[in-house]
């Protein structure tokens, strides 16, 4: 191993830091990317073996969500092109508690309005929704994500603006009749 591979290496003291720090975001990822539930455990444990075991290409200069997220989108792109996971599932509602000081009415209509995210995201191509979700969720540079995807920068402005226009047709199609715009 080169000089600059090893300085470049994630120490295994290291990976265990990012890995308490960074679980809730690769289980929120995988569940935007559609990934079902049930499944959703056994896919973020192979996401962070995965990066683990590929800790030596990670370089430090670059945010390590988007590294992890291409990892994940792959790792969800894969599972999903298995026959027996070829039917589509709705994307579910996060398991996750409301705050502790919301109110019950405000608690509902907040996991309607992530569930009608979900719902969306579901409704845009994986390619696409992969772009979307790092860059207008996750904030991430466009350049951060072409190269966490493997993809060009103009590519990745280009599924970025076609998932933009998929997410407002879908929200719309999705939101109640009268329901806020």
């Amino acid at each position: 191993m080169s000089a600059v591979a090893a300085e470049n290496r994630l120490a295994p003291e290291q990976f265990s830091a990012v890995y308490r720090a960074e679980f809730p975001f690769v289980v929120n990822s995988l569940r935007r990317l559609g990934i079902h539930q049930s499944d959703l455990d056994d896919l973020t444990h192979e996401v962070f073996m995965t990066a683990l075991r590929r800790r030596d290409s990670y370089d430090p200069r670059r945010p390590i969500r988007a590294w992890l997220f291409g990892i994940a989108f792959r790792l969800a792109a894969d599972f999903k092109r298995l026959v027996r996971h070829s039917r589509e599932l709705p994307l579910e509602q996060s398991a996750e508690a409301p705050d502790g000081g919301v109110a019950p009415d405000e608690a509902a209509v907040s996991s309607q309005e992530r569930q009608l995210v979900l719902d969306a995201l579901a409704r845009i191509e994986l390619s696409r929704r992969g772009v979307f979700i790092m860059h207008d969720i996750e904030g991430i540079a466009a350049p951060e994500i072409a190269q966490a995807l493997d993809i060009p920068v103009g590519t990745a402005y280009s599924r970025l603006r076609q998932a933009r226009i998929e997410f407002a047709e879908a929200v719309r199609a999705l939101r109640p009749a009268g329901g806020e715009g």
